[in-house]
């Protein structure tokens, strides 16, 4: 393949626009805020989970305690009959009086359970409660932590964008005046070896694999045309010709 030595020199410029492509990219996927955000997200989404868990413990205690509370009211409501029966005479038989006050002392022992019953679902709603509050009011730090993460992920995308904009753009520009099939050749290098489809001549050594290039290479390129596309005999890149070659 023939291509001007200006049209050669072209093509490490493209190299180094789509290494600094690369690197923004690699940048802009790095950001540490990307992890950050991810973490918050989580955390959220476990303190989520941990309210509606919550939510339903509440509502089971609540019910629970109604239950318990109605089972008081219902004890309650039945010493007081038995003691008025008692308090009005109704029971003249000793043996129908002592029945019924065995009952009533029965009564008075279960409604003392019923209402600790009441007070320990009282207490484990209170705690509960307590840890549905806790969980929210994270949630609302977490909130507040991600919009700042937010802005300042955000700010360095759009710093890194505007770099990978100037980039692309000279990048279009200088692959706009290159010869279709050297760049088409650029490109499959390119491809096939990771981002570097060009590296310079310096000193001997290609650039892209850092091999230095044995004397028989040295004194073929120094008998090629100027204008004649060469290859590392190694790495398979396209090999440009520089000031700085040692030919």
């Amino acid at each position: 393949m023939k291509a001007s030595p200006e049209a050669q020199l072209r093509l490490l410029e493209l190299a180094d626009l789509d290494a600094e492509l690369s690197r923004l990219e690699h940048r802009r996927r790095g950001l540490p805020e990307h992890a950050e955000l991810d973490q918050l997200a989580r955390r959220d989404a476990e303190l989520r989970d941990t309210m509606v868990s919550l939510d339903a413990e509440l509502g089971d205690l609540r019910r629970a305690q109604a239950k318990a509370e109605a089972d008081v009211e219902q004890v309650r409501t039945r010493i007081d009959r038995d003691r008025q029966r008692l308090d009005a005479g109704q029971v003249s038989s000793p043996r129908d009086l002592e029945n019924l006050q065995s009952e009533i002392a029965s009564l008075v022992r279960r409604q003392s359970d019923l209402e600790e019953i009441v007070l320990d679902v009282m207490e484990r709603q209170e705690t509960a409660q307590g840890r549905r509050q806790a969980a929210e009011a994270g949630r609302t730090e977490i909130a507040a932590n991600r919009e700042v993460v937010t802005a300042r992920r955000d700010a360095q995308l759009g710093e890194i964008g505007e770099q990978a904009g100037k980039a692309a753009d000279r990048r279009a520009a200088v692959a706009g005046e290159e010869p279709p099939d050297l760049l088409a050749l650029y490109e499959r290098m390119r491809e096939q070896h990771g981002g570097v489809g060009a590296a310079a001549l310096r000193g001997g050594r290609c650039e892209g694999c850092h091999l230095s290039l044995n004397t028989v290479d040295l004194n073929s390129i120094r008998a090629a045309d100027p204008d004649e596309v060469l290859r590392c005999e190694e790495c398979r890149r396209i090999l440009v010709r520089t000031p700085e070659s040692g030919l």
